[in-house]
């Protein structure tokens, strides 16, 4: 992605959809031309002149400050996900220039597959471009639809964007689409020189209307917790609370966990799923995704 275009669009969207009344300033007639602030009311609110205003929205954020930055997302009113991207961006912008890698294949290692298995809840772990990297038992039970999607290899994003059956498996399939993407954009920002995930970007944006309309909107979000709807093939929908682990020991990856409410019919779905798990050993696609070892990045 090209970093200078990245900064522009990205402030420019997060000005434009702030309101002179949202930002506690006077309104002097009534012909804006604008959807929301103006270049210059951006600049008084970040305690910036205009012209060095007009200087980082044309994504030349070279040799500025943490301060002016903090500045101008205060201004932006900023969430801590938006206020994350624009550190990254600026990072990128003052970072020596790298060429696209691809990453090494990930090793997962036999203590965390451990540590997975242990997990009486369904568990998983992926990397910033969502691949499916490992799980427990109850995990593959769980992500069984998307495990044995025709989409390979398994990605959430790729299923959720490519795949027609993920319509059903994601009852609120547009929420689930916005996260993705904001979540996609997030890590973008922080790795732009990862080519793989640069490639699944690319290939999204190629192939699904969806991914590349949402793209543009330039939404991150941070993908720490929260709720879940799926349709389970087997056991019906589930309503499930999710909490996302960042793995120190393996930079870039995740582990994610579900719970249910207990009482709930969730609850005894999960139950019943549990049941139905043990039975995965059998299914020809589970077998696609190792529980341990080196595995595609």
């Amino acid at each position: 992605m090209d970093n200078r275009s990245e900064i522009r669009e990205f402030l420019r969207s997060r000005r434009a959809r702030i309101t002179p009344e949202q930002a506690n300033l006077p309104i002097h007639g009534t012909n804006r031309r604008v959807p929301g602030l103006r270049r210059e009311e951006v600049a008084l609110l970040a305690g910036v002149s205009v012209d060095y205003y007009v200087k980082l929205e044309r994504g030349n954020l070279s040799g500025v400050s943490d301060e002016v930055l903090s500045s101008i997302a205060g201004a932006l009113q900023l969430d801590e996900a938006e206020h994350a991207h624009l550190f990254d961006l600026a990072h990128a912008a003052n970072a020596r220039p790298a060429p696209r890698r691809r990453p090494a294949a990930v090793q997962i290692r036999p203590s965390l597959q451990r540590f997975l298995d242990a997990i009486a809840t369904p568990a998983w772990v992926r990397n910033e471009r969502m691949d499916f990297l490992a799980a427990n038992e109850l995990g593959r039970a769980l992500y069984s639809d998307i495990l044995a999607s025709p989409i390979r290899p398994a990605n959430t994003a790729r299923f959720v964007f490519l795949d027609p059956a993920a319509r059903e498996h994601y009852p609120e399939w547009a929420d689930v689409a916005a996260d993705i993407v904001a979540v996609l954009r997030g890590s973008a920002g922080r790795s732009p020189h990862n080519r793989a995930l640069m490639d699944l970007i690319g290939e999204l944006a190629t192939r699904s209307d969806e991914f590349r309309t949402r793209w543009a909107a330039h939404n991150v979000r941070f993908h720490r917790t929260g709720r879940k709807r799926l349709h389970h093939r087997i056991v019906g929908e589930l309503e499930l609370t999710y909490e996302a682990l960042e793995l120190p020991a393996d930079p870039g990856l995740t582990l994610f966990a579900y719970t249910a409410e207990p009482g709930t019919p969730s609850a005894e779905r999960l139950r019943l799923l549990a049941e139905w798990a043990t039975t995965l050993t059998a299914i020809d696609h589970v077998d696609r995704i190792p529980r341990a070892g080196t595995l595609p990045s």
